[in-house]
Formats: C-alpha cells, structure tokens, sequence
C-alpha cells in the first residue's frame, strides 16, 4: 500500500456529508409498479427499441441496441409487458424515446449465460461486457467496452480502479468496496486480461480507511493490484486529476487518458463487469446514495434502471417538508431533477434531496479579480476569463483559452467570492461551440 501525499493542482475541500449514509448497508429496493427505461443513457448514439407495445419482456432480456462503435445495450430490468414506447422525460430534462414496462411480479429470468473468468480470452470478456451494455458507473456512463478496446497506436501501460468517491453525500462505492470487494477483484482481473495487462492501481481517498481495509482483505496474495491511498481532495475522482496524481503525467487538452497509456475505471464497473462473467447478468441494476437533509431514510439501494425518483422518495421516505431540490449525482457535478417522475438511469449515482434552508439564492456580483477560480481550477484554466468571454459571446477566445478542457467540477463556482455563475457560462460557450464544430 502506498500513500501519496501529492495530489493533483487546484481543487477544494467541499463538506462531505457522507456520515448521513456511509454506515447504510447496501440494500435492495422493491418491484415498482412501472419503470420507464430511456434508450438514452449513455455516451455516443442511443439505442433502438427491440420491443413493441404489448410484447411480453422478461427480466435481462435486450428491449434495445444499436449497430455502432459508441453505443450501449439496454435490457428489461424484470418480466412483464411494454405497455408503450414512447417520448418521456429524461434527467436531463429533454423528453426521449423510452420503453415502459409493467411488471407481472414474477421477476423471471431471461436465458443468462454464465462463464468462467479463466476460460475466457480478452476479446470474449470485451463482448460479454459490449452485450451485458455496461457502461462507467461513475456518473460519465461512457461505454465500457470501447475502453476496453483501445486503438492499437494507444500503448496502454497503466490500469487504474477509480475507488475515491470524492463528491459529497455519495457513499454507494465506498459501500461496494466494503460489501463487495472480492467481485469488485474479479472485475479487476477481468478488465487486466482484456487490455491484455498484468497490473492494476486501486485508488482510494485517506477519509475511507474502512474501504482501504477490507479491499486489502479482498486481495489477499495478490500482488499485482496495488492500493494507492490518495490525500482527500475533490475533485480527486475525476479521471484526469487521478492520472495525474497516481502516474504524474498529464493528459493533453482534448485528449484521453488512454493517449498517456491508461485506462480508469470505476469500482461499480468493476463489479458489473465480474456480475456479467459469473452470473450472465446484464446491467440493469446498480447501488444508488440517497441522501440529503430532506430524507427519512438515508441509504445505498439497488435500484433497477428505469425505476422513478418518486418511488424511491416514497420507499426511503421524505421529511414531507417541502422538497426544495432534487439533485441527481452528488451536489458538485450533479444536475436538478426536472421532476420527481423521471426514471433512474445507468450513469445515475445518487439522489440528493435538499430542504428550503440548505438552498442559499445569491445575487452575482462583479469579478473583484481576486484569482481564488484560477488557484482551484484543476485544469489550469481562467474561468473568470471564461465567463466573461462568453457572456460577451467572443466564443473564439474561449476556444483559445482552452476552455473545451473545463470538466465543469465546479471548484471555480465554489470559491468565487462574488457568487459568479462561472459554470453556468462556460457551458453556455461549449454548447455554442460545439454547434458550430458539427456544423
């Protein structure tokens, strides 16, 4: 096990909030009486229904796919009917094609095909993983198959199992990693033999001592998967700063870790990806944080995908006060639900709900040009500049300030002393910008 002090540049130390739920075991949510799976849930092209209305659905069986490089399968998160396939609200608040499912209660299984890790070649795990349509879990939901199929001009040297779990609130890893560490192994040594290495780095932040232990039990003798703690820091979790922390080398502006020779990914991944070998299981469940001051039940559940917001409100019990905001993801990096009837989806990793008093409604004020966004920022940008750019709609200069490079972690936003909306303008201009790229 190794300590590493030095981390990456830039970053802040958010309240973690993570006691509400850290000590919850993972438990699994109920049936639903109605789950609407979006066909648009991951990174690259969404996916085209297999299934009509009134067609009967078992449980794992594939409702959809698309032919492609970037896309992801989608399957039936239990048995019943297609009672439609239509338009429905997304979380990210624009309507698109869903498949809506009536359970009959059965939860019957499809056909599943069950493997054995060591029988397997790495281009038959990369296909076990390309059709169980697991994807980054996360939060980026990029499909996971194609990073384990990098270009062969890629020389992937370093494999990286991203443990930290930086953002506020969410604790479903950190569960995984004390509940599940020998899958979460399994994953990792299935995710070794497809890029075709012989070691991985495990890394978890110093405030998950707990985690650090029992992942130490997990691997036993093996000695090809090394823990690597990491000072606390958001956003630490994010694949960049934790390249740069682990390996000291820095991935260019637009490009990927797999161009500095690794790969990351997730814990949640990893166990995904070892449930799919072992047991034949597609993803269509993964742990979820639910949590917030406005929250009867904090917990890490099992929710299927497809699963609505206000199921599991009414399962983990809300205060009843009224809810002021709903976050999907943690509160640095996640996004306001648009409502309480969208569905859970494959990159979803909690769901934060907040009383009137925990939401602050500043008015921005004018730069003072103090430098503390330029101190944080992660990537070495200038949001100030950024923002300021883009409200002036000089799109050009953004692009010459690198800004395509902002992961919007929202450090910059967190210290600005004026309350500017500095995220909020830097994705105005890479919206703009990126129009005009397809163009």
């Amino acid at each position: 096990m190794i300590f590493v002090k030095k981390t990456f540049r830039g970053g802040v130390h958010p309240e973690d909030k993570k006691k509400l739920s850290a000590d919850k075991p993972i438990e699994k949510m109920p049936l639903s009486k109605e789950y609407v799976v979006s066909l648009s849930q991951h990174v690259g092209s969404p996916a085209e229904p297999l299934v009509k209305k009134g067609d009967i659905v078992l449980k794992g069986q594939k409702i959809a796919d698309k032919d492609g490089y970037i896309t992801s399968a989608i399957h039936s998160p239990t048995s019943g009917e297609v009672i439609d396939v239509k338009k429905m609200m997304h979380p990210f608040g624009q309507k698109v094609l869903s498949v809506i499912i009536k359970p009959d209660n059965l939860d019957k299984w499809a056909d599943l095909k069950i493997n054995k890790l060591e029988d397997l070649s790495g281009q038959q795990i990369v296909e076990i993983v390309r059709e169980a349509g697991i994807v980054g879990l996360g939060g980026a939901a990029f499909p996971t198959h194609v990073k384990l199929s990098p270009p062969k001009d890629k020389k992937i040297d370093t494999l990286i199992i991203n443990g930290v779990e930086c953002e506020p609130y969410l604790t479903a890893d950190y569960r995984l990693m004390l509940e599940e560490g020998e899958r979460i192994i399994i994953g990792i040594k299935a995710i070794l033999k497809a890029l075709n290495l012989n070691k991985a780095i495990l890394a978890i932040e110093s405030n998950k001592p707990k985690a650090i232990q029992e992942m130490g039990k997990a691997l036993k003798a093996d000695d090809y998967i090394k823990i690597v703690v990491l000072d606390t820091k958001y956003p630490q979790g994010s694949e960049k700063q934790l390249v740069e922390a682990i390996t000291k080398r820095q991935v260019p502006v637009g490009k990927l870790p797999a161009d500095v020779g690794v790969i990351v990914q997730n814990v949640g991944t990893a166990k995904a990806i070892a449930d799919a070998i072992i047991d034949g299981k597609p993803l269509i469940e993964r742990v979820i944080t639910v949590s917030g001051s406005n929250i009867k039940k904090p917990s890490n559940l099992i929710v299927r995908i497809g699963t609505k917001i206000s199921d599991i409100i009414d399962y983990c019990g809300s205060t009843f006060e009224k809810i002021e905001k709903i976050i999907l993801g943690g509160p640095m990096m996640g996004i306001a639900a648009p409502s309480i009837d969208v569905p859970i989806i494959k990159g979803t990793s909690g769901i934060i709900l907040l009383k009137k008093n925990d939401i602050v409604l500043y008015v921005p004020g004018p730069c003072i040009r103090c430098g503390k966004c330029i101190q944080v920022c992660p990537m070495g940008l200038a949001p100030a500049r950024l923002m300021d750019s883009s409200e002036s709609r000089d799109f050009d200069d953004c692009m010459a300030e690198n800004i395509l490079n902002c992961m919007e972690c929202g450090s910059c936003a967190f210290v600005c002393p004026s309350r500017r909306p500095l995220v909020h303008w830097i994705k105005v201009a890479k919206s703009n910008i990126q129009k005009k790229l397809k163009k």
